[in-house]
């Protein structure tokens, strides 16, 4: 789907390489994205601008690697999260949006009450019994860390009228045993799928020494 005329996608438009391109347009044209993708390849970004260009509250959903460490870290649900949504916070800024407004959190009243507070960040461990249903964009970001039973969790949340973007790479498995994250089996789960597309970022647009690191396998 062509972008509307006059709409830069936030100054990014003109830029998007022929990947990033594709990621977008799948975002706009799928029920699901899934995106395996280097270090810093815009990859959050762009799904953060995506779910702003179709007018979508955002859903941003994050693993902090061991459900029980969130939950003995001291201090309010927000303050727990706040270290894990810092990918989200530079995507809103890089997009000139002031992250305490944007995003939904107890103090942050009246931007909730005047319609500019539209992004819920939540961590996988408050999941359970939720419904993720409207008209939404879910965002599950470093989906490599998730287990297979976590992901399930989150996925079997969504209705048919959200749209999901899965963001994760398979060369940064922060998990203990890397074996169960659940990234790479649903992402051939869902490859076929009418409703779904796998994408690639390649580019990594932080610069030589970035790459370098990142271009190191074991």
């Amino acid at each position: 789907m062509p972008l509307p005329k006059n709409n830069l996608f936030f100054g990014y438009a003109n830029k998007l390489t022929k990947e990033q391109r594709e990621y977008v347009d799948s975002i706009i044209d799928n029920q699901m994205t899934i995106v395996n993708a280097s270090a810093g390849t815009g990859k959050t970004t762009l799904a953060v601008m995506a779910a702003r260009l179709l007018e979508r509250d955002l859903v941003y959903i994050f693993s902090p690697v061991e459900e029980r460490t969130l939950g003995y870290t001291p201090g309010t649900v927000e303050e727990k999260e706040a270290k894990y949504i810092v990918p989200l916070k530079d995507a809103l800024l890089e997009m000139n949006e002031d992250p305490n407004k944007a995003i939904i959190f107890e103090d942050n009243i009246e931007n909730i009450k005047n319609g500019n507070a539209w992004v819920q960040a939540m961590s996988h461990a408050f999941a359970r019994g939720t419904n993720i249903k409207g008209e939404k964009l879910v965002v599950i970001d470093e989906t490599q860390n998730f287990t297979k039973g976590e992901l399930k969790k989150v996925l079997t949340r969504i209705h048919d009228e959200v749209k999901v973007v899965m963001i994760g790479h398979d060369g940064q498995i922060d998990l203990k045993d890397p074996k169960k994250s659940g990234f790479i089996p649903y992402l051939e789960h869902f490859r076929d799928q009418p409703y779904a597309k796998v994408c690639e970022l390649t580019v990594n647009f932080r610069g030589n020494l970035a790459r370098h690191a990142d271009s190191l396998k074991w």
